[in-house]
C-alpha cells in the first residue's frame, strides 16, 4: 500500500510520522502550501509532490487531512481526474464517507478514519498515538482491510456507520472541547476567590488529574463523588445561591445528570428531594 497525504498540517504530519514509524510505505505530501508540504516530506523523509495529479498516479491510498471544510473541495476537485481503484480517506471526526459522493463511478472506496485523539502538536504528537483509539467507516469492499491496517499499528478500532457519525463527534465534544470549558469556568470562580488565573489552575489540577485516572480506572459510577453524590441539598442550595444565572444554569444541568449517576451508585437512597430542587 502506497499512501499519500494531501494535506500538510497538524493530521497530515503527525499520521504520516506515525505511519513512517510502523514502516508503512508513506509516499509524500501535496499541499496547496509548498512549504508545509516540503517540511513534512523532510520530517517524514518521503517525497514532496508539486501537484495533485502526481501524488494520485503515485499513490494507491490517498489521505485528505486538510480542514473539514475543504475536504469536499479536494474531493471535488480529484473526482474530475481520471483515477481507478483508489483507497480514499480523510480524517475528520464530524463527516462521514458520503462527502465522497459518486466515488463508486471511480470503481474506488471512501473512509472515514479519525484517531479519538487531541493532535496538538505538530512535530510530537505521532509520539503518543499509539494509545489512539480510532473509528472506522466507509465502503465496505475495502473495510477490513482498512481495519487491518490500523491494528497493524497496534491501535483499536471500532467500524460505526455514516449515520452516526456526527452523534460520535458530539460524544468526544462532550470530554474534550467541553472539559476545557467546565475548568475554564472552575478558574473564573477561582478568581473571583482571589486566585490569580495560574494559581487557580494548580490548585485544581489535583481534582482535574485524579477524576479522570479514576473514570477511566474503574467508570464514572464508582467515581462519583460530591454533594449530589451524598445528597447534600444545603451544599448544593448555598452553590446556587452564589453563582452568577449563566453559572446556575449550567450547574443545574449537570447536576441532572450526575443525579441519574448517583442512583446508580446509590439504588436505595431517595433523591426525590434533590430533583424536585433542580427541576425548580
Amino acid at each position: 500500500m502506497k499512501i499519500g497525504f494531501i494535506g500538510a498540517g497538524k493530521v497530515g504530519c503527525s499520521l504520516g510520522k506515525y505511519f513512517c514509524e510502523h514502516n508503512l510505505d508513506v509516499i509524500g505530501y501535496y499541499s496547496k502550501n509548498p512549504e508545509s508540504a516540503i517540511h513534512a516530506a523532510e520530517f517524514t523523509d518521503t517525497m514532496y509532490f508539486k501537484d495533485i495529479e502526481s501524488i494520485i498516479e503515485a499513490s494507491d491510498t490517498l489521505f485528505l487531512t486538510v480542514p473539514d471544510g475543504a475536504i469536499k473541495d479536494v474531493w471535488d476537485y480529484i473526482q474530475n481526474l481520471s483515477f481507478k481503484n483508489k483507497i480514499i480517506c480523510h480524517c475528520s471526526g464530524s463527516l462521514s464517507s458520503a462527502v465522497f459522493s459518486k466515488i463508486d463511478i471511480h470503481q474506488s472506496y471512501g473512509y472515514s478514519i479519525h484517531p479519538l485523539f487531541a493532535i496538538s502538536d505538530k512535530l510530537n504528537s505521532y509520539k503518543n498515538l499509539s494509545g489512539a483509539f480510532f473509528t472506522l467507516e466507509g465502503s465496505k469492499e475495502c473495510l477490513q482491510k482498512m481495519q487491518t491496517l490500523i491494528r497493524s499499528l497496534g491501535n483499536t478500532v471500532q467500524v460505526i456507520s455514516s449515520e452516526n457519525k456526527h452523534l460520535y463527534h458530539s460524544a468526544a465534544v462532550f470530554v474534550s472541547n467541553f472539559m476545557v470549558a467546565l475548568t475554564q469556568i472552575g478558574i473564573d470562580l477561582m478568581v473571583k476567590c482571589g486566585f490569580d488565573e495560574n494559581d487557580a489552575l494548580l490548585s485544581l489540577k489535583p481534582l482535574i488529574v485524579e477524576n479522570i485516572q479514576n473514570i477511566v480506572k474503574q467508570g464514572t459510577v464508582e467515581s462519583l463523588t460530591g454533594p449530589v453524590e451524598r445528597y447534600d441539598l444545603e451544599t448544593i442550595t448555598n452553590h446556587l445561591n452564589s453563582l452568577s444565572e449563566k453559572e446556575r444554569q449550567l450547574y443545574i444541568l449537570l447536576s441532572e445528570e450526575l443525579l441519574s449517576i448517583a442512583k446508580k451508585k446509590n439504588p436505595d437512597r431517595n433523591y426525590d428531594e434533590l430533583k424536585i430542587m433542580l427541576g425548580e
